[in-house]
């Protein structure tokens, strides 16, 4: 069943080509058992007829303050009380805009202000637009509020921001709705079983400089670390993490504390820092082995070159660094294999001194860096093991936090 079986959710929809999508995350979200509201501004009509909305919802539209034939006045207050969930699909920038920064004057703004519950939005612009600093600090500012964004489909400009700002398809939207009922559930029921604990977690990749311009590095993309860290603030954990380079689009729950790092050096540093007051630490960071014996300082012009050999030198290994210092401390490692994946791991575990680690394989189709989901297989000292199945990042978190918090309590 459905975690949306049930749930009561306003859809806004603002005045954007996009609108037309929105009908079919009407009849996703129905279809999923949900129970929806539409409020649509007074330009979304421009775009999609509230006739066409209303037949997919079974309810009467709401756009206007007041009721056009009848005068009955449409309480803001009373639907943001009844919603579980508002979704904004598409949020154009002039609605992410107001939303930001309170300008209520229409019915769809006064809606989010008066919502109780959890607000999540959907952009949709053009690229220009959409890669705009305003629009890009409205957006960092609805996030600092609590509100989930469902990034648009993108790909990468040079500068880091979001290319392509078109609306994520209403499969993606529902998906997400999902998953926030899913975590919400989940965490009500595991409540705070990481109270008084302290979480340290390395995560995303390393870079190891050849020039000031040019790096030796990886595909780690963070989520993993993230989505644990997350997950473990969100049971109670005193939370740091050691982030190397990631995509700044990653979000961390607002009571965790991030320490931002470059190198191997730099992180096994921040790492032994924040290791020595902890309970548990989660290495989950991708650590480049090597580095530059001789980074330059300058930039190497390659016409002055000519071919290049570079010496690479070993970084420190901060899992077996810190494997030796863990006195009472929980360990948890990380182990990508290609190949003897198990029994690669186990040695991994052993030669560290590791309590748990976690399996992945780059052989496995959506798992491993770079993706939104990962496959596990969970391995502890005492010999338990446990494999999972192919899950979002969020639930292979929690999975992993079960986990420890199994071993710890």
């Amino acid at each position: 069943m459905s975690s949306l079986q049930g749930k009561h959710i306003v859809l806004g929809i603002s005045g954007g080509i996009a609108a037309y999508k929105s009908a079919y995350l009407l009849r996703l979200l129905i279809k999923k058992g949900a129970e929806v509201q539409v409020v649509i501004t007074p330009n979304g009509k421009e775009f999609i007829t509230p006739a066409t909305l209303a037949a997919l919802s079974g309810k009467p539209v709401v756009s206007e303050f007041f009721a056009a034939n009848t005068g009955e006045w449409h309480s803001h207050v009373d639907l943001g009380l009844w919603a579980d969930l508002m979704i904004i699909a598409p949020a154009t920038a002039s609605t992410i805009g107001k939303m930001a920064n309170g300008i209520a004057d229409n019915m769809l703004i006064t809606t989010y202000l008066s919502a109780k519950e959890q607000v999540m939005v959907a952009p949709a612009m053009d690229l220009d637009m959409w890669a705009h600093p305003s629009t890009q600090r409205n957006v960092e500012t609805l996030k600092t509020d609590g509100v989930l964004i469902v990034e648009p489909q993108t790909g990468f400009l040079a500068s880091g921001l979001t290319g392509k700002g078109r609306m994520a398809e209403p499969e993606t939207i529902a998906e997400a709705a999902e998953a926030y009922f899913s975590d919400k559930e989940r965490s009500e029921e595991k409540g705070k079983d990481l109270t008084g604990k302290r979480v340290v977690i390395s995560a995303g990749p390393t870079y190891e400089n050849i020039d000031p311009v040019r790096f030796i590095g990886n595909y780690s993309s963070g989520k993993m670390g993230f989505a644990i860290a997350n997950e473990c603030a969100e049971r109670g954990a005193e939370v740091t993490i050691v982030a190397g380079p990631v995509d700044p689009r990653l979000t961390l729950n607002p009571g965790v504390r991030r320490i931002n790092v470059r190198s191997a050096k730099e992180m096994l540093a921040s790492m032994q820092g924040a290791f020595a007051d902890c309970d548990i630490s989660i290495l989950a960071a991708a650590v480049a082995d090597y580095t530059p014996e001789f980074p330059s300082e300058k930039k190497m012009k390659r016409e002055e070159l000519g071919d290049l050999t570079l010496r690479l030198v070993k970084n420190p290994d901060i899992a077996a660094i810190l494997g030796g210092e863990k006195g009472g401390r929980y360990l948890v490692g990380f182990a990508l294999e290609t190949d003897n994946e198990r029994s690669n791991a186990l040695s991994k575990m052993a030669r560290k001194n590791l309590d748990m680690i976690v399996l992945n394989s780059l052989r496995e189709k959506g798992a491993g860096m770079m993706t939104d989901t990962n496959k596990v297989t969970i391995l502890k000292a005492n010999g338990e093991e446990n494999c999972y199945s192919l899950k979002s990042k969020t639930e292979v978190a929690a999975d992993i936090v079960d986990a420890i918090v199994a071993s710890v309590r």
